[in-house]
């Protein structure tokens, strides 16, 4: 099966862990994603602690790295040994920037002379408890469950608050945009502003168990490409997807139904979306073996009118505006600091 969501499917690690890296390169300062509970205080026990960076002489250990990607390096199953460890040495790099950022924000705060009220701690804990549907005692027993305590919870949050404080009042976004800004940035972001599409693919798959031998995986390609060939000779794909798919989609001439971006294996849908309706792929490669892809039908996708959404692009606007003012910020931190990386 090529399924994410309920059929389950190892690529949807590998493209959480995608979607994490994108939220990993974005604001980190609003409240909204910084409580993801039980991920947020995993830790990786086994690692050996040292010195990463030192920030105008403030130091960032190894621990502080695992405890921030250690959620996600248990997501990385796809590809070889070696790319994954380029993965994972991507997400310690860019969680070290992120501690490095975090750092000067820090250090600003505490020459800003900005405050957090009891009372602002306690409002977010209620939204933590909100958003997640979970009772005080519920996020007790977490925190406890992780070997925290609810006052170094509040510490941490308390932290976060600041940093979001410190940020609001060094960026500043203007708030009245004017019609023709609005309706240029929605026509150059136009892909954004589009009903929901989703795609009806079909295919036939060649299983690679994950204990073959080069030699059997060669064997299974070879029989794809036998296959293939009957099917470039002008045999019916549905027909061909009965007699050797090797997926319970076989009973189905190897029709998938309908899926939307993000719910099949990265490089199953990126193949499938690249096709025309009709048109039949190459031999691709997934982590279940050799498939035959052909895009049965396509559903959406459809400019929404600016009118409709204009709303919605002004907001999106704003906090474009607002990750541009905070990427300029932390540029200018990091020129005036000291900063010397150890990783």
């Amino acid at each position: 099966m090529v399924q994410r969501s309920k059929r389950e499917s190892k690529g949807a690690n590998q493209q959480k862990m995608a979607q994490i890296m994108r939220s990993l390169r974005k604001t980190f300062f609003r409240l909204g994603i910084l409580f993801l509970i039980s991920a947020f205080f995993s830790l990786s026990e086994a690692a050996v602690d040292r010195i990463v960076a030192v920030v105008n002489q403030e130091i960032i250990t190894l621990s502080e790295v695992e405890k921030l990607i250690s959620p996600l390096v248990a997501e990385i199953r796809e590809g070889s040994p070696l790319e994954r460890r380029g993965r994972i040495n991507e997400l310690s790099r860019m969680a070290l920037e992120k501690l490095i950022e975090e750092k000067l924000i820090d250090q600003e705060a505490k020459k800003s002379g900005i405050k957090v009220a009891a009372k602002e701690v306690d409002g977010a804990i209620e939204e933590i408890r909100r958003r997640n549907s979970i009772t005080q005692e519920d996020l007790e027993k977490v925190l406890a469950r992780d070997g925290l305590t609810l006052e170094a919870f509040k510490k941490d949050i308390e932290k976060k608050i600041l940093r979001s404080k410190v940020v609001q009042w060094a960026v500043k976004v203007e708030p009245n945009v004017g019609e023709k800004e609005l309706r240029d940035f929605y026509l150059k972001n136009s892909d954004s502003y589009k009903t929901e599409e989703s795609y009806r693919p079909a295919h036939i798959l060649f299983k690679v168990p994950k204990e073959a031998t080069p030699e059997e995986v060669r064997e299974i390609r070879a029989k794809c490409q036998k296959v293939q060939a009957k099917l470039k000779a002008g045999e019916d794909f549905g027909e061909v997807a009965v007699l050797y798919s090797e997926d319970a989609s076989s009973k189905e001439k190897g029709d998938l139904g309908f899926f939307k971006k993000g719910e099949l294996l990265p490089a199953f849908e990126k193949e499938a979306l690249r096709l025309k309706v009709g048109e039949i792929s190459g031999i691709i490669r997934t982590d279940q073996g050799f498939h035959i892809i052909k895009l049965l039908e396509r559903k959406g996708g459809h400019p929404l009118p600016f009118e409709e959404i204009k709303d919605k692009v002004r907001q999106d606007y704003l906090e474009r505006e607002f990750e541009k003012g905070l990427k300029q910020y932390l540029n200018t931190l990091k020129a005036k600091a000291i900063i010397e990386i150890k990783l």
